[in-house]
């Protein structure tokens, strides 16, 4: 779907870097609502390479998630040719290393804002908000330099693909912003998680010392009538207790 939409986009009327970058970032925002439940919503190498460096994916998991992502790019291409009959297009994926830091730069952006929504744990709706705006904040920069694919899977589908630029600048990009955004940042966010954790504890504490006062304080409410009631019993067995003789 993502690089459907990426050719969809590069092939029409309103090719321009801008609603490219704008068109994937909505695709991904819807992805991401759909799929991040399963998958955790991971549709790009560099990404999941990046992920890797950071133990948020096993090896495996990482291998399969590549395969995956360049079997979907190859299906998208090859749909693409039906639906448009155009299928003459050369891989224009030269190296150059305007290209190459263009790359690197825009897919640092998107990791970084990923990272921050992987490891700040935030809602569903605001992690694809964040996804996706990543990715068009992270496009429209490449694009000053380069085509702003970001990904090596939909670079191969759009026939952008090398090894020197569309595919080492996005993984490089990647690397680095996931791994920054861990030096940097996650230590503050677990010391925070920790106090937070301790202060929910202890106002569970109180809560729980208070409800069971509330609920001694309850019980020995009900608890008194029936003494009363016990007290004013005695007494009147007492009162109706014959006289014995030593009581002359």
């Amino acid at each position: 779907m993502l690089a459907l939409a990426v050719l969809a986009l590069s092939h029409s009327q309103l090719s321009y870097p801008y609603f490219i970058a704008s068109g994937a970032g909505l695709t991904l925002v819807l992805l991401v609502v759909a799929l991040a439940g399963i998958s955790g919503a991971v549709f790009n190498p560099a990404l999941t390479i990046g992920l890797w460096t950071v133990r948020k994916l096993r090896t495996l998991q990482a291998l399969s998630y590549i395969l995956a992502q360049f079997a979907g790019a190859a299906a998208a291409w090859y749909l693409f040719v039906y639906f448009t009959k155009l299928d003459n297009a050369k891989n224009n994926g030269t190296f150059d290393t305007r290209l190459l830091v263009a790359e690197t730069v825009g897919t640092f952006v998107f990791s970084f804002a990923i990272a921050a929504a992987i490891y700040q744990r935030v809602s569903l709706g605001l992690k694809a908000f964040m996804v996706g705006g990543g990715l068009m904040a992270g496009a429209v920069i490449a694009s000053l330099g380069s085509v702003g694919v970001l990904n090596p899977a939909v670079a191969f589908s759009v026939h952008q693909f090398g090894w020197g630029t569309y595919v080492l600048g996005p993984v490089l990009g990647a690397v680095i912003g996931f791994n920054l955004y861990n030096l940097l940042f996650v230590e503050t966010e677990v010391a925070e998680a920790a106090e937070a954790k301790a202060e929910a504890s202890e106002a569970k504490t109180v809560k729980t010392v208070a409800a069971q006062r509330a609920a001694a304080k309850k019980s020995t409410a009900r608890k008194a009538p029936a003494k009363r009631k016990t007290v004013a019993k005695n007494s009147y067995l007492r009162s109706k207790k014959p006289l014995t003789r030593a009581a002359f």
